[in-house]
């Protein structure tokens, strides 16, 4: 089969075309025929070697997927051959990634398409890990509760699109940062209630402008680094702060003071370590309703880029200029 692949870690660059071998589904698995993929800010940092959880060089990359199954394992009852599924399935250490002709993945990390979902195949792979990401952090880490105020940082971003559509269906109250008017715009189309402009509003005035500056209950960071602080300094007092990137260094007096409680989100925890595959179902279940439903959608940026356009597709990605996902297909 053809593969994207890297063979040493480096810049958008790196990214080679060669034949790999056809991979076999082992007991508890299926191969896919892949469709489609997307670009997860995780894959860059693999790419560039600030991660170290990339699958063994020569390294096929990308969790998300969208396909057909192929072939089945043995003991798969679940899905047979000609099923279109989606889920996040690999991309890390021991598991080949989705940039090639076919992928294995374990039954326990894919959800069927069915026909009550209007969403096309290829799009279903832009949502699985973003959506197992915000979903794990506000629903079964912070638990989420309806009628509450929280903030999502980056609402037009991969994970904080869809965390605005969870909070939303969840009945929460939603404020989200954005920095343009075009993207409040979409903001509030995915369900925003409040809209912030980060650059040119200070934690202290948007804290007193909507919550009368006690802060909010729920505040999920999806930036990282400085954005670490700003969402302490944002959280009330005895209220919960949810992070996907905390790969930095932070003075947690402020914390502390507040009496705040912290949940660090890995979503490659499953896949790296095996602990929490048998809740797999359960999150992608979660993901089915919500698409069943027509309750959460996934925000595409304007580009999209066949898989041998892979180092064309990171270089948007890490420019910053991305809304939402970015949709690779074959």
């Amino acid at each position: 089969m053809k593969a994207m692949v890297i063979e040493e870690f480096g810049g958008p660059e790196v990214f080679v075309e060669r034949e790999m071998p056809t991979p076999e589904p082992a007991a508890g698995q299926v191969r896919i025929r892949v469709i489609a993929s997307s670009v997860n800010p995780i894959e860059t940092k693999i790419r560039s070697g600030l991660v170290k959880t990339g699958p063994a060089m020569p390294a096929i990359l990308n969790g998300d997927v969208a396909g057909v199954v192929d072939k089945v394992g043995p003991r798969v009852t679940s899905l047979a051959a000609g099923d279109e599924v989606f889920g996040c399935a690999g991309g890390v250490r021991g598991w080949q990634g989705a940039l090639a002709d076919y992928m294995i993945a374990d039954v326990r990390l894919l959800a069927r398409r069915t026909p009550a979902m209007s969403l096309p195949l290829a799009e279903c792979a832009a949502l699985p890990l973003v959506f197992l990401t915000a979903w794990t952090a506000l629903v079964d880490r912070a638990g989420i509760q309806s009628g509450e105020h929280v903030l999502i940082h980056a609402g037009t971003g991969g994970v904080g699109h869809v965390a605005i559509q969870i909070a939303k269906a969840m009945g929460a109250r939603v404020a989200t940062t954005v920095s343009t008017e075009d993207k409040a715009e979409l903001a509030r189309r995915l369900g925003a209630d409040d809209t912030i402009f980060y650059r040119e509003e200070s934690v202290k005035d948007y804290s007193q402008r909507l919550t009368e500056g006690r802060g909010f209950s729920l505040v999920f960071d999806t930036v990282g680094r400085e954005n670490v602080d700003r969402s302490i300094e944002a959280t009330a007092i005895s209220g919960r702060l949810c992070s996907i990137n905390t790969r930095s260094t932070h003075d947690l007096t402020a914390m502390h003071a507040k009496g705040l409680t912290l949940h660090v989100i890995f979503r490659s925890i499953p896949l790296l370590h095996g602990i929490g595959m048998d809740d797999q179902p359960r999150l992608m279940a979660a993901l089915s309703d919500m698409l069943e439903q027509g309750s959460v959608r996934p925000l595409l940026d304007e580009h999209r880029y066949a898989f041998r356009q892979i180092g064309e597709a990171h270089r948007r990605i890490e420019s910053g200029l991305a809304v939402g996902k970015i949709l690779l297909e074959r």
